[in-house]
């Protein structure tokens, strides 16, 4: 800033440095850790008569398997706190939840989530690349099955979306997962070849 050149050897030379081993990566921490981290998300989606209706997704993050999928058009804390009891679990809690910065998310939300053991971690605001995993299922809902379709109204949300639930854990394949379902499939050697499309596909 004041117009004098220093040489990058020559302010390492006088930086500490840190002795320890190396900080583990974000990848490396959600490898390491994943199986005790879950994430929740609340996405909007607009109906025939333009009610807007609200799905909230359940993640865990081990072999990111949907276990909870639901729709209101009221989205309160307790009801919430309800779906995350019944999603997971008291015995098989995980030790991290990621949750959006949304005022849905009320003491009620938070007070069960701490009553499980679970702690409790909000996005940042406007951030939602920090929830990540939730966030790329709620565009894989939209994409491959939202955008294919138009909601009626609450009921008919909710069949669409237990649908594609069902389709995500027991058919879609992923990546990540070295081509396999969050739902656990033995493999085959030898049988018939069964092709099994997404529903959505043709739709639109």
């Amino acid at each position: 800033m004041v117009g004098i050149e220093v040489a990058e050897s020559t302010v390492a030379r006088y930086m500490t440095r840190w002795l320890g081993p190396p900080s583990q990566g974000w990848k490396a921490f959600l490898r390491n850790h994943a199986a005790g981290i879950a994430s929740i998300g609340l996405f909007v989606v607009r109906s025939i008569s333009f009610k807007l209706l609200y799905g909230l997704v359940i993640l865990r993050c081990a072999r990111s398997r949907l276990v909870s999928i639901s729709v209101t058009s009221n989205p309160t804390a307790e009801w919430i706190a309800g779906l995350v009891t019944d999603a997971l679990r008291w015995d098989e809690a995980p030790s991290h939840l990621i949750r959006d910065y949304d005022g849905a998310f009320g003491p009620p939300v938070t007070r069960r989530i701490r009553a499980m053991g679970i702690r409790d971690h909000s996005t940042a605001p406007r951030s939602p690349w920090q929830n990540g995993h939730v966030e790329r299922l709620i565009g894989s809902i939209r994409r491959e099955s939202l955008d294919h379709l138009v909601v009626f109204g609450e009921a008919h949300l909710r069949d669409v979306l237990n649908t594609y639930a069902s389709y995500y854990n027991k058919v879609r394949l992923h990546l990540s997962l070295d081509k396999d379902t969050p739902d656990f499939r033995s493999k085959h050697k030898i049988g018939r070849i069964i092709a099994i499309l997404n529903p959505w596909r043709t739709a639109s």
